[in-house]
């Protein structure tokens, strides 16, 4: 069933979204001379899969973590792109293909072994990564991969249609600073 939802939203997502792919994509053209950027991430049963983005750092940054880079390596568009998280709209390509599904653990770069190494401990790799989950409504990013891999572990334990559909919701909340959608704890 959640596939079946990957693959309505996500091609919904692509043909509603494509003015503003297109807008965007030669924007970034004028901001670095190359808008998307193509990158191995770890996938679904630690195979490999290129990840699209829109490029939101100088070309010369190095293939780091977020955390890792300096944020003078961020161009102006960049800042635009990541505050609205749109800099993931290409993703959508791939949860169609279904490299990825909507709600999951964010992929990781090849080189955060560290990361990969807690994710294997929790069978993160059994779930296909996402392009929101748990860990970026909550606000927890890669440069604690204990906890990451933690909390990826207590979404993907939940995971279900009902929870698949709140995180969508919570995430567009995070992203626009909606207060009252977050669920009381019972």
């Amino acid at each position: 069933m959640i596939r079946l939802f990957d693959i309505i939203l996500s091609l919904c997502g692509l043909i509603i979204f494509q003015p503003l792919l297109i807008i965007l994509l030669i924007f970034g053209l004028f901001d670095t001379g190359s808008p998307l950027i193509f990158q191995k991430r770890v996938g679904y049963k630690l195979k490999n899969f290129t990840l699209i983005k829109f490029r939101t750092m100088k070309i010369d940054t190095l293939e780091l973590g977020t955390h890792l880079v300096d944020n003078n390596k961020i161009t102006i568009l960049g800042h635009i792109l990541r505050k609205f998280k749109i800099d993931e709209l290409p993703q959508l390509w791939n949860v169609l293909v279904g490299e990825m599904t909507i709600v999951g653990p964010r992929p990781c770069l090849l080189n955060q072994t560290e990361l990969i190494n807690e994710r294997i401990k929790f069978g993160i790799y059994n779930f296909k990564p996402g392009l929101t989950g748990l860990s970026q409504i909550t606000g927890v990013d890669m440069s604690d991969p204990k906890l990451l891999a933690k909390t990826d572990y207590e979404m993907i334990k939940k995971i279900n249609v009902y929870n698949y559909l709140y995180y969508i919701l919570l995430t567009i909340a995070t992203i626009f600073k909606f207060k009252n959608l977050k669920r009381k704890k019972s």
